[in-house]
């Protein structure tokens, strides 16, 4: 064999590699791996969406929260994962924490999203908002008796009140934030004058906390907004309402906290699973992703489903939901020893 085909076979050996290797780049980024602490039944048809538009395959996995960050934990540099999604600001903390997500740099992201609904450091980002608000029996409770969190600790609501256990992520989210805001001593005063006017043991769930507040065990009680609009589709005639707490002149406005997602911190495919969740983000996802839970869009230029707007515009809390995180520790805590079990 001469030199120059010597240099003409390394050369064709050299090009079918690349070519290869092209192909198995482009056969990889067509597809990503989501682990979803979502129900399928809520997630799978804005995956279905997102396939139809962009060509991209969705492989998911669906679990608990605390198994799916196990599972990542566990699987390490090995995760099959590219995007982890997961309800409350809590549990995403909780997943950076461990070490489990990585920095996302896009401008895209964060003029989607608002800044305190999303990780300072750019490891995940909140795509539907959720309000834990109040909701009361119309029978038993006027509105106007109605004010804040804080004022269910008073003597008229002395067994009258029902919450969901302190075990709940949702209340621990809650009651950090409170701490954010108050400060630990006042926080546990009013979480100990919750304990007091209880009228039962708190229930495992929201749904059996509403129920109880609608067959008269006790008038009111705090729950997830998605959670009230989801048990009034299916039996309308309850007599439960929501109202939208601390709203007066120089109050904080109501507790929200997010469904969001972050990139794995061994992502195989970092490009496309950042493409997705900016995707997720857009105009055209969110009316998928909220609506199907009946939550609300964390982009403020798509509005809220007809469904849950009927329930009213209220004020927010603009404190950064990181803060239910990394004061979850201590809000486990304080709940302890206000005995809120």
């Amino acid at each position: 064999m001469t030199k120059k085909q010597k240099l003409l076979l390394h050369f064709s050996i050299f090009t079918a590699t690349v070519a290869a290797i092209t192909m198995t780049m482009v056969a990889t980024a067509a597809e990503i791996v989501v682990y979803s602490a979502r129900n399928e039944q809520l997630i799978k048809p804005l995956f279905d969406a997102y396939t139809k538009e962009t060509g991209v395959s969705i492989k998911f996995v669906t679990d608990k929260e605390g198994a799916l960050l196990q599972k990542i934990k566990a699987e390490g540099v090995n995760t099959l994962a590219d995007v982890l999604i997961t309800s409350d600001a809590g549990n995403l903390w909780q997943a950076s924490n461990l070490g489990l997500l990585q920095s996302v740099q896009s401008k895209t992201l964060l003029h989607n999203i608002p800044a305190n609904l999303r990780d300072p450091l750019g490891q995940w980002f909140g795509l539907s908002v959720r309000a834990r608000t109040i909701v009361y029996n119309r029978n038993k409770v006027k509105r106007s008796d109605l004010s804040t969190y804080a004022d269910l600790g008073q003597s008229k609501w002395r067994a009258r009140l029902c919450l969901r256990t302190s075990k709940s992520v949702y209340n621990q989210s809650l009651v950090a934030m409170m701490i954010q805001e108050y400060g630990e001593p006042k926080t546990e005063k009013i979480v100990q004058s919750w304990v007091v006017n209880l009228a039962t043991t708190p229930f495992p769930d929201d749904n059996r906390a509403m129920s109880a507040v609608a067959a008269g065990q006790c008038d009111v009680t705090i729950v997830n907004t998605y959670y009230y609009g989801a048990l009034m589709k299916k039996v309308s005639n309850l007599p439960l309402d929501i109202f939208w707490p601390n709203q007066g002149v120089g109050e904080s406005g109501v507790h929200v906290n997010i469904s969001g997602a972050g990139v794995t911190r061994y992502a195989k495919n970092k490009a496309a699973a950042i493409r997705f969740i900016e995707w997720m983000s857009s105009e055209k996802a969110q009316n998928l992703f909220a609506d199907a839970n009946m939550e609300y869009p964390v982009n403020s230029m798509v509005q809220a489903d007809p469904a849950v707007a009927i329930w009213g515009k209220f004020k927010k809390n603009s404190l950064n939901v990181v803060k239910a995180g990394e004061l979850q520790a201590a809000a486990v805590k304080l709940m302890d020893r206000a005995k809120y079990q």
